[in-house]
């Protein structure tokens, strides 16, 4: 049984756009796991408490950008979460470096690790930052 060049290269063409698709979706949803996960909402929650480290990136607003997936600096498994999440505000931006753990007992993320790199090589650590002085 023969089949022409033509409908091969149909085959070719939808499956290249179902494959596309696809791979769309699946980065769609991973990003929205990420961003619903505990230990990265703890990660931005202890940013925004902050309000040396949200000034210097100019927030309000804050724009937390897609993490890249590719990027070894993000690993995640059942125990621990280690991401490195893209921000930027109005006037600069940089990096959230977190890691975190989860106690198999309550099934709860603690944030060990909350660091913001910013672009100008200033980092910030937003764990052992001192609370400012009320005047």
């Amino acid at each position: 049984m023969r089949v022409s060049n033509v409908h091969l290269q149909q085959l070719a063409i939808f499956t290249t756009a179902l494959t596309g698709a696809g791979v769309g979706i699946m980065y769609h949803l991973q990003q929205k796991t990420f961003c619903q996960s505990d230990y990265h909402k703890l990660a931005l929650q202890k940013l925004e408490s902050c309000p040396v480290a949200m000034e210097t990136l100019g927030s309000p607003p804050l724009k937390v950008h897609n993490i890249h997936l590719t990027d070894r600096a993000n690993r995640v498994d059942q125990h621990t979460a280690q991401i490195k999440i893209p921000l930027t505000g109005s006037r600069t931006g940089g990096y959230l470096y977190t890691s975190s753990v989860r106690d198999p007992d309550c099934n709860r993320w603690t944030l060990k690790v909350a660091v913001l790199s910013i672009r100008t090589g200033e980092t910030i650590d937003l764990l052992n930052f001192p609370p400012s002085a009320k005047q």
